[in-house]
């Protein structure tokens, strides 16, 4: 597998992880905080996450596939862009897992 592989959705996964969150506080500000400006930041936030979590998924199953995944491990990474802060961590589990396999294949240098 290559690098560019791990590394497109590791960025994803972070971009997808800080508009999660950011939409987040936007709606607690919108709803429980009943701020002015607060509607029009969640809709433009929730738009944007919702068009780059679906290039997280497109990448998430380029990797799932690559890596050769059982189907629930592959859900799992799947859903974590839909939980605040999940994304966070399960990208830095999978980034850990996949290292050594993406370093052990790389070609030796003479």
């Amino acid at each position: 597998m290559k690098r560019s592989v791990l590394t497109r959705y590791r960025i994803m996964a972070y971009v997808t992880g800080v508009l999660l969150v950011a939409l987040t506080l936007g709606m607690i500000g919108k709803y429980a905080l009943d701020m002015g400006g607060a509607a029009d930041f969640t809709q433009v936030v929730s738009i944007a996450h919702g068009w780059l979590y679906v290039v997280y998924l497109i990448f998430a199953f380029d990797l799932g596939s690559k890596a050769k995944w059982p189907v629930k491990k592959q859900l799992w990474v799947l859903l974590a862009g839909t939980v605040p802060t999940a994304a966070f961590f399960v990208e830095r589990r999978i980034s850990r897992e996949l290292e050594g396999k993406v370093a052990d294949e790389a070609p030796a240098v003479a």
